[in-house]
Order: structure tokens, then sequence, then C-alpha cells
């Protein structure tokens, strides 16, 4: 399923939890997911942060000599480019709504032609061989994942937290994004995102100006998270004071941080985890 048939089937009680990429340490911010957050009411419930371990997936019996063409998500394509060039693979890419879902219709289509690049679980959920295993071109390559939940967690204060917000502002220039960032800099909290995206519903402003005529601006959604629960004062302060100057603002989430350590050895596998993402 795409990370949208993924969020309406918790709106729709088909599923309980909803998980959805997000940044990835090479590929930079999954924008399309980002405005899913903003298009379905749903909660960020938790985060996690998982190594990227990618395969070449193909059909048993299919040789590599043999494949005209790989597909996947356009992340995962581009995560693996400079490894599937070296091994001889320059064949045409197309992209999937997710891994998944690319080695699914290798399987479904009976595509002899075609690899996939996914994870060696979907290999053994859709009886395909593994042609190539950790074709990542990085050892150091990290998705971050949030959950989606129908209803938010209870915000607590005994265990680190972030809180993911989204606002609008209609006024023009940088004050307002400045007076955002000071109300969390008054207040010793640390931001560790930030992300504009041009407004769904508004995505032009039109500035009438005497002596150069009308201007054209982007209107945006800037989606930012940061190191607080929603049970501190702090936080609640930040963003009563952050309501002043924007014309739109919606908590995403307030749930605990990923504290999970990072270890890795010198095959880019992280010590202690044995799961492919």
């Amino acid at each position: 399923m795409s990370s949208s048939n993924n969020a309406i089937a918790v709106e729709l009680w088909i599923a309980d939890r909803a998980v959805l990429p997000v940044e990835n340490s090479l590929g930079g911010s999954i924008h399309r997911n980002y405005d899913l957050l903003l298009r379905h009411r749903l909660h960020i419930v938790g985060e996690v942060q998982l190594p990227v371990h990618h395969c070449l997936l193909a059909l048993p019996g299919v040789r590599r000599d043999l494949l005209t063409r790989v597909i996947s998500h356009p992340q995962a394509l581009a995560q693996c480019e400079l490894t599937l060039n070296a091994m001889g693979l320059n064949v045409a890419r197309e992209a999937f709504d997710d891994t998944a879902a690319a080695a699914e219709h290798v399987a479904a289509a009976g595509l002899r032609d075609t690899a996939a690049i996914a994870s060696s679980r979907a290999a053994e959920l859709y009886g395909l061989q593994v042609l190539a295993d950790g074709i990542q071109d990085d050892a150091g390559n990290v998705t971050r994942f949030v959950m989606l939940a129908r209803e938010p967690i209870i915000p607590r204060t005994d265990r680190p937290f972030k809180t993911s917000i989204v606002f609008a502002h209609d006024r023009e220039g940088t004050s307002v994004l400045f007076k955002v960032l000071s109300a969390f800099a008054f207040r010793d909290i640390s931001l560790t995102k930030i992300e504009s995206r041009p407004h769904r519903h508004r995505p032009i402003r039109l500035v009438d100006d005497a002596n150069v005529g009308t201007a054209k601006h982007f209107e945006y959604m800037f989606y930012i998270d940061f190191q607080a629960s929603m049970a501190e004062v702090r936080a609640q302060n930040a963003l009563s004071e952050i309501q002043e100057f924007t014309s739109f603002l919606r908590v995403l989430g307030s749930y605990p941080m990923d504290m999970t350590p990072w270890e890795y050895s010198s095959s880019g596998q992280t010590a202690g985890d044995t799961s492919s993402s």
C-alpha cells in the first residue's frame, strides 16, 4: 500500500497505525509525505530511525544480465544509483509508490526482465530471489519514520519528547518566521527540523507596489519539530505566543523521541540490528 492508502486505512478504522517515512539522511525530506501529514487528521504518536538496507530482487532463475528495468520508490532508486551503475545495470529506472509495492508488482506480473529494490523481507513475502544484498550507496544511510494514529498520546515529562507542528502566516517579509524562532529560543527549546512546503490552497500571493507593479510570491506552510513535550509549560507558552502572529497553527503530535543508540560496524550494519528497511 502507498503512504496515502496507509493513512486512509487508519482513518477508516481498517488499521490502528500507519508508518510514514518523512526524511532520509541522503535524500532529504520526503515532501509528499509532509503534505500527507496536513491532509489527514491523524496524530504522530512515535518516531523511529532505521538504517537503510536495500536488496535487488527478481523472480527465481532470472539473471542480472537479462534485466532491462529496475523499479522502486524514488528515494530507494536514488540511494542505490551508484551501486547499480557499478554493477553494470545501466537500465531503465521506474518509480513506484513504495519498495514493497515494487517487489509485489514484479512477482504478481511475472516480470522476468525487471528487478525491484526492496528489503529481504519483501523477497520472502513475494517469493523473489535476492540478486544482490546491501546495494545502498552509503552504509550510514538512515531513514526517519513517524507513526500515525487516530488519537494522540498523552504527553509526558519523564522522558525526552519531540513535538511536531505546522503553521502558516499571511504577512509579508521574514518577521513572522523570526518571531516564531524567537519564541522557541527565548525558552531554550531546541529545534530539530524546519521544512517549508507551498501552501496547497493558496499557493500564490499577489503584492501590489505602485513603483514596480504586481509581484507574485509563493505562500508556504512551515513544519517544525522541536525537543519538548506539550506537557511542559515552556512548550505551551511558546505555542500560545506563536498563535498570536500566525494565521494557522496545528500540533501534528507530541511523542517520545527515538533514543536508540547508533553504532555502525565496518560493514555498515547497525550493531544489534537484524532488520531491513
